[in-house]
């Protein structure tokens, strides 16, 4: 089965063998006189996932790059852009059986908490690099105006407003692939215009290597109009 792990844009040339999700718990348990322990049932808080990503500094056949083959370097330098930049960015998984059939993906808003370049020997001229992501949720904030008349203070609370990190109604979208579908149809339901279909191809180049060919299971970003 084929994994490709994408951070953003960035897609890493050797999937990682293993991706560890962690569901972090907020119940809370409690001891009641004569009753013994209860647990009191909260929602789940923020998932964690973890791997550890094999970045190479010499051309192996089984790896693949978007753009030809790109040195360690690279790939290090695009995780401090994630890191310093403060926004949170897509994580996607997309799996393929070996014919090429698509499974299930993965496709989950994250922000990287932090990672660690390990040094070994064993390694040769390769670096490995322990990665920890946490699931990002957009929120948003109430204002209030404080609003001085007669010098009688009154409070106005006005209606709530999405803060800037959150999706505006016009941002990009997601779409799943459905038996039947193709960009041309695609791009005529969400533009009203099917020769737009080279718009989805270019935002989805890492997904969509050939625009006439896609495959139910596949998650596409639709650009904003």
């Amino acid at each position: 089965m084929a994994y490709f792990f994408y951070l953003d844009k960035l897609l890493l040339p050797i999937a990682p063998g293993k991706l560890q999700l962690k569901v972090e718990n907020q119940n809370k348990t409690l001891t009641l006189i004569n009753e013994g322990e209860i647990n009191l049932l909260k929602k789940a808080g923020l998932s964690g996932l973890s791997f550890e990503a094999l970045l190479p500094n010499q051309q192996y056949p089984f790896a693949i790059y978007k753009s030809g083959f790109q040195r360690a370097k690279i790939f290090l330098d695009q995780l401090e852009l994630l890191k310093v930049s403060q926004e949170p960015f897509q994580f996607i998984v997309t799996r393929e059986t070996p014919a090429g059939f698509p499974l299930h993906s993965t496709n989950i808003k994250v922000s990287l908490e932090d990672y660690t370049i390990n040094e070994d020997s064993r390694q040769g001229l390769d670096a490995v690099v322990s990665i920890k992501l946490k699931q990002y949720r957009d929120y948003g904030a109430k204002i209030v105006n404080i609003v001085f008349a007669d010098e009688t203070p009154q409070a106005a609370i006005q209606a709530t407003r999405e803060i800037t990190k959150a999706p505006a109604p016009s941002s990009a979208k997601a779409y799943t692939v459905v038996s039947g579908d193709n960009l041309w149809n695609i791009a005529k339901r969400f533009y009203g215009d099917g020769s737009k279909y080279k718009l989805l191809a270019e935002a989805n180049s890492g997904i969509v290597t050939n625009p006439n060919l896609i495959y139910p299971g596949q998650v596409l970003t639709i650009p904003a109009k």
